[in-house]
């Protein structure tokens, strides 16, 4: 088959950028002729792997671009034409390429693979500034509540309505997560399937840090919560005053968030993916502590397929990922007390984190891997073909 891809970003930084370039490779060596179309707005997220890239931008005119893209538009018809994809499977499309390039897709097949709430939350997460949980329909709730501000609103609620208006040129849309098709089919936003995120192995951990260690990584916005981590920490060192915690990631929480940390934080920065995953290997336990919806969950993956337990925020995808009597523990989003008691937990005791971390890793082995997640796909694009055009 010839696939085309087609995404915002093709920097693999992001989850949404590596769980696309881990189907790319999947499908290539499948024999399967793949390209990859996405904006050149990707600045801050390392070098892109794009085969074709339209205009982008990470500056002040991002809103209007996230709006109206007209070089997304005629890119994507260009690209079409010119290759013939039998399929175009969509990623994140809202952040550059805007819904100009829908239009481009009718009569033709193609799949809209949702790796977030972007289509009914401007934000993505559902979570107010006051970090309550979000059960208003986008609108004028979004900029009565402090979601958006008043420049924002008009040119976003403009790139919603053309979402609602032309997501009918979509062949078929799925979700990344039970949890994701759920809040987008109560919003009106139609999903016909629920394909999980693949993840490549990474290295098995090493043997645990000589100090009960435990680790979060991720884009450091309020909606990962590490500010609720860090007060959680603050106990956590009360009861055990060697263990460590390890924050891998940057981002606009960074400076507040070094200003509260206790004792025993280290704030590592932005990592190369291979140096992440090397200062994963040692942790005893990764913590996931989300307010925000999360649509799946990948570093919890990613860290159950290296053998480590999981202590997670029972919001969004995560509980469809952790069990909680067997290979982690799920806390109530924003809990501290609660997170501090898991941490004390499993920080106390390495043989346990050992049991859970070796069951979660058993369970992301037959649930999660990159190939079964491209097989998946395979399977999709051919039901989306007439017998008679079926490509070998």
């Amino acid at each position: 088959m010839r696939i085309l891809l087609v995404s915002d970003y093709a920097a693999a930084e992001g989850g949404a950028e590596i769980v696309t370039r881990q189907l790319r490779d999947g499908l290539r060596a499948r024999g399967h002729d793949v390209r990859w179309f996405a904006s050149s707005g990707h600045q801050a997220r390392g070098e892109s792997e794009a085969d074709v890239e339209c205009f982008g931008t990470a500056g002040p005119f991002r809103t209007l671009v996230q709006c109206a893209n007209p070089a997304a538009r005629s890119g994507i018809a260009h690209i079409i034409t010119e290759f013939q994809p039998d399929v175009v499977h969509v990623g994140m499309f809202l952040t550059q390429l805007s819904p100009l390039i829908l239009p481009v897709l009718r009569d033709r097949a193609s799949v809209y693979y949702a790796h977030w709430l972007r289509p009914i939350c401007p934000t993505g997460a559902k979570l107010l500034p006051d970090d309550t949980r979000c059960t208003y329909r986008a609108g004028r709730a979004c900029y009565s509540n402090g979601c958006l501000p008043v420049h924002d609103w008009v040119p976003v609620m403009t790139q919603m309505h053309l979402l609602r208006r032309w997501q009918q040129y979509f062949t078929r849309t799925v979700a990344n997560s039970a949890a994701t098709r759920s809040a987008l089919q109560a919003d009106g936003f139609p999903v016909s399937d629920v394909i999980p995120c693949g993840i490549e192995a990474p290295p098995a951990s090493a043997a645990f840090a000589d100090v009960p260690t435990a680790i979060f990584s991720g884009r450091l916005t309020r909606q990962k919560g590490v500010h609720v981590l860090l007060e959680a920490w603050a106990s956590v060192t009360g009861a055990l005053p060697s263990a460590r915690l390890l924050i891998a990631g940057d981002g606009p929480e960074r400076a507040a968030l070094e200003r509260l940390a206790p004792k025993n934080v280290v704030f590592l920065g932005q990592l190369r993916r291979d140096d992440l995953q090397r200062m994963s290997t040692a942790a005893w336990v990764q913590v996931v502590p989300s307010i925000g919806f999360e649509s799946f969950g990948l570093v919890a993956v990613e860290a159950m397929l290296r053998g480590q337990a999981v202590i997670a925020s029972r919001i969004g995808g995560l509980p469809e990922i952790i069990d909680s009597a067997n290979t982690g523990i799920l806390v109530e989003p924003g809990d501290a007390p609660g997170l501090a008691d898991a941490l004390t937990a499993l920080l106390r005791d390495r043989a346990r984190c050992q049991r859970l971390g070796a069951a979660g890793q058993r369970t992301a082995q037959t649930r999660y891997t990159i190939d079964l997640h491209v097989d998946r796909f395979v399977v999709l694009y051919r039901e989306l073909l007439p017998p008679s055009s079926m490509p070998p």
